[in-house]
């Protein structure tokens, strides 16, 4: 079986792309996790498990791990009805702001459509690019849909960033590679019919679908 590029969407395609991406890097991490747990047990090197730098290996390595996952939702593939649970969601929420200054807490119950778990991480990405120097953000879900609100001493309001949130709107500008989670977030709600509502300023950012 042949792979068809013509029959497969750009957007599609760079799922696709994501996916293998993080699929590839994760085993390598989950390797070196191994190797460290193994350490800490051998009796070869006693001590070993409460030296600063093993512990620093050991966080670096689980933090990468919990943010690649949360990639993987992001931009990685999702494929027809795929739910997933509040704790998996806290679990990623906690992988976007692994080793960060983002402070997440999340109020939500049942469990979810990937599709809709895949918006939830694009738009704590662009709060985190808003809030560079750490915040808070509280993620709330009920009959109206997602609301997040995020709030710091401190932002980065790029307004003409967040207008491309708003189809046709004028004074939006391109978006850099770091900044790459607000055009697929605003591709998202576009192909799921969905409006994005927002609001950033001096002290915090808003973001509801």
């Amino acid at each position: 079986m042949t792979l068809d590029t013509m029959q497969i969407g750009s957007g599609e395609l760079a799922q696709m792309v994501g996916s293998r991406l993080c699929h590839d890097l994760i085993s390598p991490l989950g390797a070196i996790g191994n190797g460290v747990e193994l350490l800490e047990m051998s009796p070869d090197f006693p001590g070993i498990s409460d030296s600063p730098e093993l512990r620093l290996i050991a966080e670096s390595v689980a933090a990468a791990r919990a943010r690649i996952q949360a990639f993987r939702i992001a931009f990685g593939q999702a494929q027809g009805d795929q739910r997933v649970s509040r704790a998996e969601l806290a679990r990623l929420a906690e992988g976007v702001s692994a080793q960060g200054r983002l402070k997440v807490q999340l109020d939500a119950q049942g469990d979810f459509a990937r599709a809709d778990v895949r918006m939830v991480m694009l738009a704590l990405m662009c709060l985190e690019t808003a809030l560079p120097w750490g915040g808070r953000v509280m993620i709330l879900h009920g009959s109206a849909g997602w609301r997040f609100v995020a709030e710091a001493d401190r932002t980065k309001p790029d307004t003409a960033l967040w207008a491309l949130f708003d189809p046709g709107a004028e004074g939006s500008r391109a978006c850099g590679p770091a900044e790459v989670h607000f055009a697929l977030l605003a591709d998202a709600a576009r192909r799921a019919r969905r409006g994005i509502r927002w609001e950033v300023d001096e002290q915090g950012a808003e973001i509801a679908f």
